[in-house]
C-alpha cells in the first residue's frame, strides 16, 4: 500500500459520512417536497430523491456542505420538474394529495385540537396558487431563508417575499373566516 492510499481511503470514507449523514437528515423532507411536486406519486418522488443523493455522492463536500439543503432541495426541484416535463404534467400540487402522504417520520403534538388546525391549514395552503403553496412549504415546512427560496425556485428574493406576504394574508383571511 502506498503513502497516498491511506488518504484516499480516509476521504473516501469521509465522503461517504457526509452523505449518509444528509440522507439521514435530509432524505424525509425531500420526499415529501418531491411528492408534492409529482403529484403525490411516492415512488417517483423515492427515484427523484435517490437521483438527488446519487448527484450529491459525484460533488466535492467542499462545494456543497456550506449550503447542503438549498443544494439538495434545488436539484430535487429540478429532477421532479424534469420527470413533469417528460410526461408533459407540469401542473404543481393537485388538491388535497399532499395532505394525504403519510409523513415518514410523526409529527410532534398529535392532540386532536392541534391536528384539526393543521388539517385546516394544509387544506387552505391547497387553496393557494401553486407558487404560492411552494414558497410557504419551502419557507413553514423545510425553514428556508428568503435567499434559499430564491435560489431554489429561481425567482427573484423580491418576489418569494410578495409571494409570502400574499399567500399569509390570505390564509389569515380565510382562517378568521373560519373562525366566525
Amino acid at each position: 500500500m502506498k503513502a497516498g492510499d491511506v488518504n484516499t481511503g480516509t476521504q473516501i470514507h469521509e465522503g461517504t459520512a457526509f452523505v449518509q449523514t444528509a440522507v439521514d437528515r435530509h432524505q424525509a423532507p425531500l420526499l415529501r417536497y418531491a411528492a408534492r411536486l409529482l403529484h403525490g406519486d411516492a415512488d417517483r418522488a423515492r427515484d427523484v430523491v435517490q437521483d438527488t443523493f446519487v448527484r450529491l455522492m459525484a460533488q466535492p463536500r467542499e462545494q456543497v456542505e456550506t449550503h447542503l439543503a438549498e443544494w439538495l432541495f434545488t436539484v430535487c426541484r429540478n429532477r421532479a420538474l424534469d420527470v413533469l416535463r417528460k410526461e408533459g404534467r407540469v401542473s404543481f400540487f393537485a388538491e388535497g394529495q399532499a395532505e394525504r402522504l403519510a409523513a415518514a417520520e410523526p409529527r410532534p403534538g398529535s392532540g386532536i385540537e392541534r391536528a384539526e388546525a393543521h388539517a385546516a391549514v394544509l387544506r387552505l395552503i391547497g387553496h393557494l396558487p401553486p407558487n404560492q403553496q411552494e414558497v410557504v412549504r419551502l419557507k413553514f415546512q423545510n425553514g428556508f431563508s428568503y435567499k434559499e427560496i430564491s435560489r431554489i425556485t429561481s425567482l427573484s428574493v423580491t418576489n418569494v417575499g410578495f409571494l409570502l406576504h400574499t399567500a399569509l394574508a390570505r390564509l389569515r383571511k380565510e382562517m378568521a373566516a373560519q373562525a366566525e
